[in-house]
This record gives C-alpha cells, sequence and structure tokens, in this order.
C-alpha cells in the first residue's frame, strides 16, 4: 500500500527533503514511512467546553504511536457556541471550509477529528466528507451532574427554566446569579440532551464514533482509553482505505435518524444531517426526518423532554442500551468506522437502569421523532419536536403576535401594554441562515411577563430561526424559505389566524394565498435582514442555502477528494 503521505517524503528530490527536514525535529527516518494521522483539535480557551481535547488529543497521540503511526496535531477551528456572536451557525461552513482545506493541504493519511461543543462534530464531519480521507470521531464528552440547592442541574435547561422564574418574579436575581456557579460542574459539554450531546451520540449511531464512546463523559477516564483506542484505530483505517465514502450509505443516515428520535434528540441534529449527507453526496431530504423518524419512540428520559441528565444516561447503558430497544428499525447492513455493522455492537447491550432508558413497550414519548410541517406558512417545511412541546399546544389555532427583527422583540416582549394573551402565537422572523445571518438560537422566544405572572409556561411559537438543543416549548422552527429569502413568514400580520397541527402535519396562516402573495413585506421587515459589505459575512449570506437543505454554502455541497495536483516548491 502507497501511503498518501508518500507524495511529500519520498525519495531523494529537492521537494521531498524539504518537507522531511523541516518536520524531521528529532524524528527517526522511518517515521515518515508510517500513516501520519493528523490529529483535529478543536480546542480553545474560548470554547470551554473544549478545552479538555488537548488531554484527549494525548491519549489519541499514544495510541497512533502504540499502533506504529506518526501523530500530528492539528489545531482546527473550534466554535463555542456560548461565546461567539452573532451565532456559531454563522461559521460552521466556515470551519469545515477550513478543515478540509487543512486536511487535504497536508501530508496526513488519516484523522482522528475530536470536538465537543455544538458546531464542531458536525463542522468536522462535513470536511471530512469532502475531503474523503479515514476518518474517525472522538467526542468530548458530557460535564458532571452539577446541584443547586439539592436539585440537579441541566445546564442550558435549567438556565431558561431559571431566567424564565426571575422575570415571573417566583426567583430572586440573587439566587438565580447563585446557581451560576453550580451549574458548570466540571469540564466537558452541556449534560442535556442539547445539540452538542445529540450530535455526539448521532454521529456514532452514523457510524462515525467507535461504537460505546459517544456519551463517555468528559472526566471519565475511560473518554482518554477510548480515545487511546481511536488513535489505533485510525492506523487501522489508513491501512484498509476505511474512507467515509466507504462505509457511510443513506442506512447510515436512517440509522442516524432513528437515534436521534429515540434520545429525544436536537432539531438542529435535521440541519446538520442535511449538510453532512450532502457532502457525500447522499440523498437526504427533510421528509426523510418524518418517515424514518417520527413514529420513533422516545427511550430516553432526560432533559429538556424528561428528567436525568447525561451522566445518568452514561450509566443506563448508553446509546447502544437505547438502539437495542429499536435495533429492528435500523439498517443491519450500515457499517461503522470498526469495518462492521452498528447492529453487531447491540449483541450485549442491556439496560442498567429503566427510569434513564426506557424498554420499548414503556417509551417516554409514544410518537416523539422530529415532525417536520408544511403549510402556505412553510412551503419548504419547518420542524417540530413533539417531545419538547406541550401536549395541549399540538393542535392550536390564534392569532398572530408578529415581531420583525430579534431587537424588536426584545424591546416589545414585556411590554404591559403588548396585545397578547395566551392564545396568542409568537412569530418571529428575520432570523433564518440569510437573515441574521447565520440562523440564531432565538425561535424558543421568552414569554411576555405579563403571562408568565399569570402562569403561563408555553405558547405556540413561530420562527425561521433555531432553538438551542438545549430548550424546550411548542416551537415550530427551521421555517422556509425564510423571510430574509422571500419566504411567506416576511407577510404574516399581527392579527392574522396562525394554525397549528402536529398530527397532520400542518402550519398554515388563514389567509388567502393571493391575498398574501400580494402583500409586501413591512419597511422594519426588510430593515433588519443582514446586509453586510465584505468578509465572511458577505460571502457567506451571498451563498448560503435554506434550513431544509442543510444551510450549507451552494459551492461547498459535495466533495474534493484529498488529492493535490501541485508541488509547493
Amino acid at each position: 500500500m502507497t501511503l498518501r503521505s508518500a507524495a511529500w517524503y519520498s525519495g531523494d528530490v529537492r521537494n521531498a527533503y524539504i518537507h522531511r527536514a523541516w518536520m524531521r525535529r528529532g524524528l527517526p527516518d522511518d517515521a515518515f514511512g508510517r500513516p501520519q494521522i493528523a490529529i483535529a483539535n478543536t480546542a480553545s480557551d474560548l470554547v470551554p467546553c473544549n478545552r479538555h481535547l488537548s488531554e484527549v488529543a494525548a491519549a489519541v497521540r499514544d495510541g497512533v504511536h502504540a499502533a506504529g503511526g506518526t501523530p500530528l496535531e492539528l489545531p482546527v477551528f473550534g466554535l463555542g457556541e456560548t461565546q461567539v456572536r452573532p451565532t456559531a451557525m454563522l461559521w460552521r461552513n466556515l470551519a469545515a471550509m477550513q478543515m478540509e482545506e487543512a486536511f487535504r493541504a497536508n501530508p496526513v493519511d488519516g484523522l482522528v477529528l475530536l470536538g465537543g461543543c455544538d458546531k464542531t462534530i458536525p463542522s468536522l464531519l462535513m470536511a471530512a466528507a469532502s475531503v474523503d480521507l479515514p476518518a474517525v470521531v472522538v467526542p468530548g464528552g458530557p460535564m458532571l451532574t452539577g446541584t443547586f440547592r439539592g436539585v440537579p442541574l441541566g445546564c442550558g435547561t435549567d438556565v431558561f427554566r431559571l431566567s424564565e422564574e426571575v422575570r415571573a418574579g417566583t426567583l430572586s436575581a440573587e439566587e438565580f446569579a447563585r446557581s451560576e456557579s453550580a451549574m458548570i460542574r466540571s469540564r466537558g459539554h452541556c449534560n442535556t440532551m442539547g445539540t452538542a450531546s445529540t450530535m455526539a451520540l448521532v454521529a456514532e449511531a452514523l457510524g462515525t464514533v467507535v461504537p460505546g464512546v459517544a456519551g463517555t463523559p468528559a472526566a471519565d477516564s475511560r473518554l482518554l482509553e477510548a480515545a487511546h483506542g481511536s488513535g489505533r484505530l485510525a492506523v487501522e483505517m489508513v491501512a484498509a482505505d476505511r474512507r467515509p465514502s466507504t462505509f457511510l450509505t443513506a442506512g447510515s443516515f436512517a440509522n442516524a435518524i432513528v437515534a436521534l428520535a429515540a434520545i429525544g434528540g436536537s432539531t438542529n441534529a435535521v440541519v446538520h444531517l442535511l449538510a453532512v449527507a450532502g457532502r457525500l453526496g447522499i440523498d437526504l431530504t427533510l421528509d426523510d426526518f418524518d418517515r424514518i423518524g417520527s413514529g420513533v419512540p422516545v427511550l430516553v428520559d432526560l432533559l429538556p423532554a424528561g428528567r436525568f441528565l447525561m451522566e445518568d444516561l452514561h450509566r443506563a447503558g448508553g446509546l447502544l442500551a437505547v438502539l437495542g430497544q429499536v435495533r429492528d428499525l435500523l439498517d443491519p447492513t450500515a457499517l461503522t468506522v470498526t469495518g462492521r455493522p452498528l447492529v453487531d455492537a447491540l449483541d450485549d447491550a442491556p439496560i442498567w437502569d429503566p427510569e434513564v432508558i426506557r424498554p420499548r413497550g414503556e417509551p417516554l414519548v409514544e410518537h416523539g421523532g422530529i415532525a417536520v410541517l408544511r403549510g402556505n406558512l412553510a412551503p419548504d417545511g419547518a420542524v417540530v419536536k413533539p417531545a419538547a412541546a406541550s401536549p395541549h399546544l399540538m393542535r392550536h389555532r390564534g392569532r398572530a403576535v408578529v415581531f420583525d427583527s430579534i431587537e424588536d422583540f426584545s424591546a416589545r416582549v414585556d411590554d404591559p401594554d403588548l396585545d397578547v394573551d395566551a392564545d396568542s402565537v409568537l412569530v418571529l422572523r428575520g432570523c433564518g441562515p440569510k437573515g441574521y445571518p447565520g440562523m440564531p438560537e432565538v425561535s424558543n422566544m421568552p414569554l411576555p411577563r405579563k403571562l408568565l405572572e399569570q402562569g403561563v409556561r408555553d405558547m405556540v411559537r413561530v420562527c425561521d430561526g433555531r432553538m438551542s438543543g438545549t430548550a424546550y416549548g411548542t416551537v415550530v422552527l427551521h421555517v422556509a424559505p425564510e423571510a430574509a429569502a422571500g419566504g411567506p413568514l416576511a407577510r404574516v400580520r399581527t392579527g392574522d389566524v396562525v394554525s397549528l397541527d402536529v398530527a397532520a402535519r400542518r402550519i398554515d396562516v388563514e389567509v388567502p394565498d393571493d391575498e398574501l402573495a400580494a402583500r409586501a413585506p413591512s419597511e422594519a421587515t426588510v430593515a433588519g435582514f443582514a446586509a453586510p459589505r465584505r468578509g465572511w459575512e458577505r460571502l457567506y449570506v451571498d451563498h448560503v442555502l435554506q434550513a431544509d437543505t442543510g444551510a450549507d454554502l451552494d459551492f461547498l455541497v459535495g466533495s474534493s477528494g484529498s488529492a493535490v495536483s501541485r508541488e509547493s516548491h
């Protein structure tokens, strides 16, 4: 087998000399004839959920060495969901592009991909799919459970819950501030079934993580053991030429969708899986999530849909125990990074705590998978997460209260004179990929203060943006086309009646189609749309696709492979 890196290092010509000499730095001669494994590390002090990944990278390095490879740590673009503005999603595609170009341009034969916070695993998968080098993902793992006043805290979910209690006047600002240091107890990403946990588990169901690893807490020493094993596996994958295109199939994505439903995962996974499939040339559509996943029961009793946290899921048996309950729904031919079918890992996957992982016959939610809605308000689709919604609002009809931008919403939502009641439907627009830009997590709008004070804790909300995976509520999101792309959401007016019928898969505004089409968006709506003049934001707004196809850039869809045709000197 000829290694890809041999194109840099083999021979006695001047360029080979340059490549070897500048990399030697104490390496023995035979280091250049071994598989060169890049450890793509998204660690950064500004990505708090990923800060520990350099320790994980050291364990991967040892595993690569043990298997006869040469490990090479490669820092790549890390995105911290909690830190960057206006939204980490604005740079997911840039991170994927930077990673892909770095993987292709360098003398590497295989990849170990270290990710944690929400956008890092999606961008790593998108890049690996496009460059098509042997690659295995090591998720950084969730943080340990923190407690406050003797009660476990779910990071993200309890931020939303407690902040609403402050606004409702049932929790003091001092007590709220006191919970802050208790919530983030250890290294790792969110310990709820937010986007980070969801994408780690879904990546395993997809086949890109060694079965049984995803969900291992960040502080658990077994994560370092798994990282060591993944480093060894990367060398094996190079020898077997086991690239993403050789084992990721439509069946792999079907398994990921089943897993997404069974764990009660984040709606953000829909956008990310569509984007990864687009890089592989796999025909995955929004409707596939409804067709494959909507009838799958939610088996994991985890916040935000349930009670427990990721540390509990791990001790209860983890993802494999969950998938064991829905094995009949999985594609038995879909392979993993190990070269073996995913279902082979389910032969010995018992449930150790049936309170956390429900048996198939006793689900948390009977039909809890992502529901895809269409109608004159979302011609190209929208999504809702039934497991996080209020049952009494799954069929609802109410008067729209429209906000033209997030700034408009923030300025008016707590106005005591706002004409809103518990039956109203809150509509927020200008928050899609083009409009914000970047499709932020603002769809789970805080409820008006005066309604919170009346005891209201959920309302139907409609938006062209996203919702945090840690959030909850009856929220219709990812509305496509978005308002800034000419979608009908831009033409809804306060007072229009909006009807939601999740069972019928409908979201409509009760306005005749010809009247709706004839309306012009308000000046305030248009004024709120992003209009960048230069840089990445300009490139993004000019080329980003809509949520129903994954919100990738139009010129990044597909694969360029790993070949580099020209020398550097």
